[in-house]
């Protein structure tokens, strides 16, 4: 990423605030505003905006790349001039600077994320670029993309309103774009509490497993869409019975690893007595299941 202070071309100068237009306007948290006014009054400006220079018939201009909040809070203040880090770049890349710097800073809302990731990819980035230009991974940026192109809209408008975390809606939005009923039951689930953290990603991998065996919610035969039915309390009882299952599957192998435990160290008693080894063999039962026979004797099976 671009930053002023680096850039051998970039040059430090006062700029009127009225000459300074903003390129990438974003909304802000009021208390957040208040703070950086408080804090440019008690100490000054600690770093300067970043501009780029436009001339057209009124004269010249500047195109705000970062700081918007710092701007503002200058005209709140009622100063006339703001110090401005000057760079000459062209208007896509000045827009690419905005973007990524304001991505960069991880101090936005998860609305302002996904919309700066999908103005990145409108101007012909692809996710590696993104997560490159931003600092985010890769897969971050993936299932960013994955929940704007997938992810229905009452799931993108709680994101917007906060009442669902990004990394949650992500995993609904994985779900697919087929699967509606199974993104509104999910999403209804977090927002209830019914599912939260892993819980939902393991229910939407119970739900796919189910459709991919040709199950539907309820045991049914179905397609390989999701039955439009699906509930919330369906998806938090077919969750509670895979994890029941799952538990009962550990249960049965702990009780096997404990008989086959003690079937070992039987054997390794009874194969101890050369006398009884000597009758097995005359009987030609000297050879057991190689699985056993690795377990009773380190060293393979006793010739």
């Amino acid at each position: 990423m671009m930053k002023g202070s680096e850039d051998p071309s970039s040059r430090l100068q006062m700029i009127p605030l009225g000459l300074i237009e903003v390129l990438n306007p974003r909304e802000r948290n009021s208390r957040m505003f208040e703070q950086i006014i408080s804090n440019i009054q008690c100490i000054g400006l600690k770093k300067p905006v970043v501009v780029t220079p436009r001339h057209d018939d009124d004269g010249e201009r500047y195109l705000l790349i970062c700081g918007e909040g710092r701007l503002k809070a200058f005209r709140s203040l009622g100063h006339s001039e703001i110090p401005a880090m000057v760079v000459d770049v062209d208007d896509e890349s000045a827009f690419i600077m905005s973007l990524t710097e304001n991505i960069a800073r991880r101090k936005f809302s998860p609305l302002e994320l996904m919309v700066g990731i999908k103005q990145l990819q409108d101007q012909g980035y692809d996710k590696k670029a993104i997560a490159q230009k931003t600092g985010l991974s890769p897969e971050y940026v993936y299932g960013i993309l994955h929940l704007l192109k997938d992810g229905e809209e009452r799931l993108l408008m709680a994101v917007g309103s906060g009442r669902i975390p990004l990394n949650a809606a992500m995993a609904i939005s994985a779900a697919g774009p087929d699967n509606k009923a199974i993104q509104a039951a999910m999403q209804d689930a977090y927002e209830s509490g019914k599912l939260r953290g892993t819980q939902l990603i393991q229910a939407r991998r119970v739900v796919e497993r189910r459709r991919v065996q040709g199950k539907a919610m309820g045991g049914r035969t179905a397609s390989r869409k999701a039955p439009e039915g699906v509930t919330s309390t369906s998806l938090v009882r077919n969750y509670q019975r895979e994890v029941e299952r799952q538990k009962q599957l550990i249960r049965k192998a702990e009780a096997a690893q404990r008989n086959l435990l003690f079937i070992v160290g039987a054997l390794r008693q009874i194969m101890a007595d050369e006398n009884f080894v000597n009758l097995l063999r005359a009987e030609h039962l000297d050879t057991m299941p190689q699985y056993l026979a690795e377990r009773v004797w380190s060293k393979g099976i006793a010739g």
